[in-house]
């Protein structure tokens, strides 16, 4: 089997790692360029397509998840493929799936118009969180404590629209990781000079439009956890909420020991990436009042820093192995199997 993979040289892509598993193990591999107008014809020789793509990159945006439909249809193998990558970066169909399948969710609402969304406020309790469909690292996620902020946020989403690019946000998570020495004084510059000078991404991505989403607020959470499956592996680690917030995605502070986890979130995980046909699922969890694992959204890719240091996985029988591992050669297992 020859395999394509998107070159790429970005921190936080595959792309090096599928690369090196293919040396170790003699695959025949090339690297191609995705946004080549003739992708199609320089993969014609390959069983399989592989590109870690990003929501943050506009041209990934753009038109990964068409090309490598496009491709899957044409009987070639791909990562991801269709199941797996159709709902990336869109919480909105993420909502429909995971009700669509029984999985145990945070419960979440959406309005497409805004009398219908006023009228539901009117009548719900408070505080929800207000989220806009694409982003991570809990980018303009907003705890909504009364009936007037709620109103305001729906009516400006669906009529007008919300940004994307959270300038105030940005200013703010960058200052936090400076203080805990995640970053640099340079970040943080370039931070403040966002206020004033427009970026290229937010002139790309533009504005969130023409809906209002909202999920119940958990209370009580000082953690959630990330369960990430590969095929019949897991592996896991628990986040710690910002201080003075209620956001734990993004914040860097992460705990890796087994007795952290919880093996509940590993189950129901294995359980819902069956349903859903998922190559590669990455989960988050919170815990309601009765302390039940609930989920709130996932991805399929995953940023492989944050997993250097994970002290071992589980297998679908639960398991447990101790020691490093190799999530982005379980991927590749997964497509020359």
């Amino acid at each position: 089997m020859k395999i394509a993979i998107h070159n790429s040289s970005a921190s936080w892509s595959f792309c090096q790692y599928w690369k090196r598993y293919c040396e170790e193990h003699e695959i025949d591999y090339k690297l191609v360029n995705a946004y080549d107008t003739d992708i199609i014809r320089q993969i014609d020789d390959c069983e399989a397509f592989m590109w870690h793509h990003n929501h943050t990159v506009h041209k990934d945006r753009l038109f990964a998840k068409s090309l490598l439909f496009s491709l899957e249809t044409a009987g070639k193998k791909v990562f991801p493929n269709f199941y797996t990558g159709w709902h990336f970066d869109d919480k909105l169909g993420q909502k429909y799936l995971f009700e669509s399948v029984g999985a145990p969710i945070v419960n979440s609402y959406v309005f497409y118009d805004f009398q219908e969304a006023k009228k539901w406020i009117r009548q719900t309790e408070f505080p929800k969180v207000f989220k806009i469909r694409s982003g991570s690292g809990s980018a303009n996620v907003f705890l909504v404590k009364n009936q007037k902020n709620a109103l305001k946020l729906a009516k400006k989403n669906i009529k007008r629209g919300i940004s994307t690019y959270n300038k105030m946000g940005d200013i703010r998570e960058t200052l936090r990781r400076y203080k805990l020495k995640q970053t640099s004084i340079f970040n943080v510059l370039k931070s403040f000079i966002r206020l004033f000078v427009s970026t290229q991404f937010s002139k790309q991505h533009g504005r969130e439009t023409g809906y209002a989403y909202f999920q119940d607020f958990i209370p009580d959470n000082t953690y959630d956890i990330r369960v990430v499956v590969i095929g019949n592996k897991a592996f896991s680690i628990r986040r710690i909420v910002r201080e003075n917030d209620f956001r734990a995605s993004g914040s860097g502070m992460i705990q890796y020991a087994k007795n952290m986890l919880d093996e509940r979130c590993v189950k129901i995980s294995f359980d819902v990436t069956r349903k859903i046909r998922s190559q590669c699922a990455a989960y988050d969890y919170v815990f309601d009042k009765q302390n039940n694992p609930l989920i709130v959204e996932v991805s399929y890719g995953f940023d492989q820093k944050g997993y250097n240091d994970c002290v071992g996985y589980w297998d679908e029988q639960m398991n447990w192995y101790e020691g490093s591992f190799n999530p982005q050669g379980w991927i590749f297992e997964l497509i020359i199997k």
